[in-house]
C-alpha cells in the first residue's frame, strides 16, 4: 500500500494519465460500469478523459505562450464535455 500511495504522490496528471497501470485500472472499471450499467461512474470516466483529452490536444504548457486559438479551442471543449454532463446528469431522465 506504502508503494501505491508514494507513486500517486510522486506522480503527474499527464504521466498518470499515460501509466498503463492506470489505463489498465480505467479499462477495468469501465467494462465493470457498462456492464452494471452505473451512469455516475460511466460520466466521471467520460468527464475526467473528455477535460485529459482537451487539456493534451490545447497542450497550454508548450512555452510558447497563451495562443488565441488554443484558448478557442480548450473553451470550446471545456464547455462541449459541460453540456453533455449537464445534459445527462439533469436534463435526460432514467
Amino acid at each position: 500500500m506504502k508503494e501505491i500511495i508514494d507513486f500517486l504522490m510522486s506522480a503527474r496528471i499527464m504521466e498518470l494519465a499515460t501509466d498503463p497501470r492506470v489505463l489498465f485500472a480505467t479499462a477495468v472499471v469501465f467494462v465493470i460500469a457498462v456492464l452494471l450499467r452505473w451512469k455516475y461512474v460511466l460520466l466521471f470516466l467520460f468527464g475526467v478523459g473528455g477535460i485529459l483529452a482537451v487539456v493534451r490536444y490545447t497542450n497550454p504548457g508548450a512555452g510558447t505562450g497563451p495562443d488565441d486559438q488554443q484558448m478557442v479551442f480548450f473553451v470550446g471543449g471545456v464547455l462541449v464535455i459541460a453540456v453533455v454532463l449537464i445534459y445527462f446528469l439533469f436534463i435526460k431522465g432514467d
